[in-house]
């Protein structure tokens, strides 16, 4: 009966979808649990290897939890708006519904092969009417709403309209883009188009004049992470800076609450500290400097206040309202010409690069506020307009890129005084710090003689009193830019009427998608939708061009998986209140400082308004590790068409290039593939070592232009799903990134054939034993179900792989054939080898599904020893072991050694003058 794993994995992959195995409903006689895979986006390559690394983990979790007792929701979508799609439309024409309908396609063939247990009932698709519905419906509940700072939490826009009616601006604290004032009557005394304007300013989704990352040749707006040194990484098109009118998200509004949810979930410290950083929040100063000749003043934020009496120059973002007041008329084109060349950076790129200090003089000073000293005004790009003021008071004496600044343009630093006992600091190394032991500025009798917390604290006394600033928390979290020039995304549910945005009634969403002639932007440079014919609302409201960005449908996406039938609302009150949140959710750490905060903000607004029922959507979040290619290489003799092989490569001048692993087994190249894989080496020749071409080989991140992209297909025909299930666990912990090596796949094979052969007898039949078990097949058996239960409460999948191997090899040499230690060893398995479990399950007579196998048992007394080996020692040397009960008293231990034959030889014509016992350690005999 020959192991046929094709066979086992096609039949049960075909009755779990008959039987709809994996449906879940709410069942409120079980407790939920909530497994979450990140979402892939359908690449037309499908999926390599390392894709499912994160949904096997999952996988493995969903049914453990099950078979423990809970109710298991485990669902599974695409992410299927792209820009990949959007360009392959612009090249060929065709439509990216029809490419991306093609890529899906091929992923769920490719994720049902491996037996993961989706319930695809399920299934969300972001380009899906039905479910874009729902972010669009979102997009009008933030519109309509405005951020209570008093409140903490997001309220109706019309509750804020009433108190403009009421006092004004008078006492309230609210989240905007710029601080106004105005009383009630001048409120009432304002147009219509008026009042929408400046509520534009209060509004959570808002339209605004903002700074992007613009791309012209893909005729849209780019994500940071979508650009790289001022290309594109799609495409390698230049990027630049560019102010637009777009539409954002009050992301920033949220950045406490963002802040404090981290210390509620079960997240790594390093992803905490990942968002920590990201939101950014500074507590510090808000000072005003007057700018010389000028009624300008200059809005600065610092968190070290006691500083100011070392600001020797100030720095503008190139892209602040301010710059091109404060440039003085023979500064003009040396200031134009550097703010050209910043539009070529993207805000990441100018603040991880610390090392490129660049700047241009205005022409201007200011006057410092507490010291009345004039400073020079400068323009670099190391500041951000967006962040605090998008103007900095520079300290060269205490910053370090103030210093590196200063000292590329020759500007002074002032030096710092360390308190008495410590040495004194090269400002080259000094940085920022709250250290009461950092040091004092030299330059004020003010501060003398204070450490810096103190120092700091009297400054700010001191600026009030002088009502020259005030104290202010800052965050470096930014709203977040919701518009896209592309097609192939969410359309947005707003009209235009008098060139002011109004949102389409929510009984007329979703709003779709027109047919347009081409994918480009128009002639006149709108955004494609801009060619769609009758774009208007109602017969007469031109609808908006833009479309939203890809992580508008992946923001509430784990939302619409508790009730994603429902067509009245996102998620309904039952479905809601019984999942809750998602109790473990699986994705790579690239999301970190986007999905993750963009998601967490959506959630806590829809909390505000009480749609969901929990402020924090992901209880715990595991980040998996990449799985890296293994690339191989062929040694070409330069100059010719000739390949010598590894070892012998020394003997010629070569260059080593890369082959496409498939064709590379063990690290022997195949030649005849070689030859036909590229016409270029189709006559090529091999100088071989013992008649075969051994290939060289690195770690390398997996990749298309490597050839070393392994596709999971050709594993699971060569090999079956349960072997590539276990053998992605096996390669190491989940979280760590590691190469892929298929030279250790077989003998995971091998492990699989071998528990199949747990269940045969000699002549490879199927029989299992109703004998009672022994206490060493007991003992295997519960020390593995230990092993294995915590292990997976631990996900350490990969030693779960190597207990399983043991296990086996020690029933194997007890010969266990045995139905009480093979039907829990084969629910054990089940979470791993889902198709192997199955199969055996069945053949033990089971009429259920493995899946609904109650979890084994742990009996901590199976694993108790009855008996202990005494090592038994003749003046100290030990010469042979004593089988004994562990509870027998010493004169029955010392009757036995005396008897034991063994004894007899070092006894003979001795006297024993002592026999010391050290229960279940050793036993000593004193002869003389």
């Amino acid at each position: 009966m020959e192991y046929n794993f094709k066979a086992i994995e096609q039949k049960w992959q075909k009755q779990w979808v008959d039987n709809k195995t994996y449906k879940v409903e709410i069942d409120k006689n079980r407790p939920k649990f909530y497994v979450l895979d990140m979402f892939p986006y359908p690449s037309g390559a499908g999926l390599h290897v390392g894709h499912p690394l994160g949904y096997i983990a999952s996988d493995i979790y969903s049914r453990f939890k099950r078979s423990n007792g809970f109710n298991v929701l485990h669902p599974m979508g695409y992410d299927a708006y792209g820009l990949p799609a959007e360009q392959y439309a612009i090249q060929t024409g065709q439509h990216p519904q029809i490419t991306t309908d093609t890529n899906l396609k091929r992923y769920r063939e490719q994720l049902d092969k491996i037996g993961f247990c989706y319930d695809w009932d399920r299934e969300i698709r972001t380009c899906d009417p039905e479910y874009y519905h729902w972010t669009q419906w979102a997009f009008i509940q933030m519109f309509n709403s405005y951020y209570c700072n008093q409140a903490k939490k997001a309220a109706p826009i019309t509750e804020l309209v009433e108190a403009f009616n009421a006092v004004g601006t008078q006492g309230l604290d609210v989240a905007c883009t710029e601080e106004l004032e105005f009383t009630a009557d001048e409120w009432k005394a304002k147009s219509e188009t008026e009042q929408q304007e400046i509520l534009l300013n209060y509004r959570l989704a808002y339209l605004a004049d903002t700074m992007v990352n613009w791309c012209p040749a893909l005729g849209t707006v780019l994500a940071n992470d979508e650009v790289k040194e001022g290309i594109s990484v799609r495409g390698g098109h230049p990027v630049e800076q560019k102010v637009m009118r777009q539409w954002l998200l009050r992301v920033s509004a949220y950045s406490e609450r963002l802040l404090e949810g981290l210390d509620k979930v079960d997240w790594s410290d390093s992803l905490k500290e990942i968002q920590r950083n990201w939101i950014g929040k500074s507590e510090g100063a808000q000072m005003k400097f007057k700018v010389k000749d000028s009624d300008i003043v200059m809005d600065i934020f610092t968190t070290r206040a006691d500083t100011v009496f070392g600001v020797t120059f100030m720095v503008l973002a190139p892209e602040s309202d301010l710059t091109p007041l404060l440039t003085q008329p023979e500064q003009k084109e040396a200031v134009d010409a550097y703010i050209q060349q910043t539009k070529k950076r993207t805000e990441r790129e100018r603040q991880a690069e610390v090392d490129k200090v660049t700047g241009v003089f205005t022409g201007s000073y200011a006057i410092n506020p507490l010291s009345g000293e004039e400073v020079p005004i400068w323009v670099g790009d190391y500041v951000l307009a967006g962040y605090g003021t998008g103007a900095v008071m520079a300290v060269p004496g205490h910053d370090s890129r103030d210093f590196k600044f200063a000292r590329q343009f020759n500007l002074p630093i002032v030096q710092v005084v360390i308190p008495e006992g410590e040495e004194a600091t090269d400002p080259a190394t000094w940085e920022d710090s709250k250290d009461s032991k950092a040091g004092t500025v030299i330059n004020s009798d003010f501060l003398n003689g204070l450490s810096v917390p103190e120092a700091i604290a009297k400054t700010k006394e001191y600026i009030r009193e002088k009502k020259v600033g005030d104290v202010k928390v800052n965050y470096r979290l930014r709203d977040a830019i919701f518009s896209r020039q592309r097609y192939w995304g969410e359309p947005f549910p707003v009209y235009y009427k008098d060139n002011l945005p109004q949102m389409v009634d929510e009984a007329d969403l979703p709003v779709q998608l027109p047919e347009i002639d081409k994918f480009l932007p128009t002639e006149q440079g709108e955004p494609p939708l801009g060619r769609a014919k009758n774009w208007v609302y109602k017969d007469a409201y031109p609808l908006e061009l833009n479309t939203m960005p890809g992580f508008a449908g992946s923001s509430a996406y784990y939302l619409r998986y508790m009730d994603p039938k429902n067509d009245t609302a996102l998620v309904g009150k039952e479905a809601n209140e019984y999942w809750q949140d998602v109790d473990l959710y699986i994705g790579g750490t690239e999301h970190a400082t986007g999905h993750l905060i963009y998601s967490r903000f959506w959630n806590k607004f829809l909390y505000d308004l009480g749609y969901v029922v929990k402020e924090e959507p992901y209880k715990k979040l595991i980040n998996q590790g990449m799985i890296q290619g293994r690339s191989n290489f062929v040694y070409r003799i330069n100059g010719t068409n000739k390949f010598v092989s590894l070892n012998l490569k020394d003997q010629y001048e070569t260059t080593a290039i890369h082959v496409d692993v498939n064709i590379v087994s063990n690290d022997v190249l195949d030649t005849e593939k070689f030859k036909n894989w590229n016409p270029e080496y189709k006559n090529a020749e091999f100088i071989l070592e013992d008649g075969k071409y051994v290939c060289g080989w690195a770690v390398e991140k997996m990749s298309k232009s490597m050839f070393n992209v392994v596709n999971p297909d050709d594993i699971i025909e060569d090999f079956g799903a349960d072997t590539l299930r276990l053998y992605e666990m096996f390669l190491g912990p989940l979280e760590q990134s590691k190469p892929w090596d298929t030279n250790g796949i077989d003998g995971v094979h091998k492990f699989l054939r071998k528990t199949w052969r747990l269940f045969l007898n000699a002549n490879e039949e199927f029989e299992i034993s109703e004998e009672k078990a022994t206490k060493d097949e007991l003992k295997v058996l519960h020390k593995t179900i230990k092993k294995i239960t915590e292990d997976i409460e631990k996900f350490s999948f990969n030693t779960c792989v190597s207990a399983f191997m043991i296990c086996v090899n020690e029933l194997g040499s007890l010969k266990c054939n045995k139905l009480e230690i093979l039907d829990p060893l084969t629910v054990l398995l089940a979470p791993f080898a889902p198709h192997l479990a199955e199969e055996l399950w069945s053949l033990l007579g089971h009429e259920n599904t493995v899946c609904d196998a109650q979890w084994p048992e742990f009996v901590a007394s199976h694993l108790v020893e009855s008996t202990f080996s005494y090592p038994v020692s003749f003046n100290g040397k030990m010469r042979f072991k004593l089988e004994m009960p562990v509870d027998a008293p010493n004169n029955e231990i010392e009757e036995a050694v005396r008897n034991h034959q063994s004894s007899q030889k070092w006894l003979e014509g001795k006297t024993v003058r002592k026999i010391i016992i050290v229960p279940k350690k050793i036993i000593n005999v004193v002869v003389g």
